[in-house]
């Protein structure tokens, strides 16, 4: 296995992100059952996600009572060469509502329009639809076998998780896994 430097790393990060206008997100019911789906997404500049959901999700009232949430990016089976290794960033983050009346809202819905098209602007107009922001708050990034890290959500900085790390004598910058 041939090393990668932390800015190729970081790199192809970041790029398994922009690659996707959508994201897989975990949350947590009001009976504490786990419920994953995906939703478009976009990513502002400073790493947090707008997303735009319906009432009827389920995920919708989930974080208004547990704002605590896992989004995950993941490559795809067609483009990995082994399926028990799939490079993927895994996110956690605290969810948000954002209101009607803010200025985050018009310009959440401005980037979510820009990403995902005019269906934005169909969609705003539907009561029943709320904009979320995301922040995340540790990261993990897996790219194969012995090769996972710690993500810094602030810096991007990663940290390779040995048997240092797992046993919690490694350096906790980067969050938790």
């Amino acid at each position: 296995m041939k090393a990668v430097s932390q800015v190729q790393l970081q790199q192809n990060m970041q790029q398994l992100q922009e690659e996707s206008k959508t994201l897989l997100l975990s949350t947590l019911s009001s009976e504490l059952m786990p419920e994953i789906s995906y939703t478009p997404c976009a990513r502002r500049e400073d790493g947090a996600f707008f997303v735009f959901i319906s009432e009827l999700a389920a995920h919708t009232s989930n974080m208004r009572v547990h704002p605590q949430v896992s989004v995950m990016f993941i490559r795809d089976e067609r483009e990995s060469r082994n399926l028990y290794a799939r490079e993927r960033l895994i996110w956690r983050c605290q969810a948000e509502s954002v209101s009607r009346e803010s200025g985050e809202y018009e310009a959440g819905l401005a980037l979510l329009e820009k990403v995902q098209g005019n269906i934005v602007s169909m969609l705003r107009t539907l009561s029943d639809f709320h904009l979320f922001v995301l922040r995340p708050v540790a990261g993990s990034y897996v790219v194969g076998f012995g090769r996972a890290y710690k993500v810094n959500p602030q810096t991007g900085q990663l940290i390779h998780v040995d048997e240092q790390v797992l046993a919690g004598k490694g350096s906790s910058e980067a969050g938790q896994v």
